[in-house]
């Protein structure tokens, strides 16, 4: 993929995404990386709960945490955005991964449906 600003700005609109915007409280968002998979739990705006990959490697997961958003791998960060195919997912610590490849979305209320 070429890195001028105008075919990342192309990319951005057509890519397979998750908008922080979009989500509530209690949803959940499953990120496959090239190495890890993150279990995502939105907890409130602007806050979730983290587990998996590099949390689960440090031993402290899960853990209370802000999502910066997806970047190219360069400085240009996506910061309206939980997770995007291709891209990579930076955590609020600054804990960047690797890109993703799969990303499954799990709604609250689904989640409560299935349950009963």
């Amino acid at each position: 993929m070429s890195r001028n600003l105008e075919s990342i700005t192309d990319y951005a609109r057509s890519v397979e995404q998750v908008r922080k915007r979009d989500l509530r409280s209690g949803d959940r968002v499953m990120v496959t990386t090239r190495n890890s998979l993150y279990k995502i739990w939105v907890l409130d705006e602007g806050v979730y709960r983290v587990s998996g990959g590099w949390f689960d490697l440090q031993r402290i997961a899960p853990q209370r945490m802000a999502i910066n958003g997806c970047t190219w791998g360069g400085s240009a960060i996506k910061q309206d955005i939980i997770a995007a195919l291709g891209l990579r997912l930076e955590f609020g610590n600054r804990v960047l991964t690797t890109r993703i490849r799969q990303v499954r979305f799990i709604c609250a209320a689904y989640a409560k449906l299935t349950l009963n």
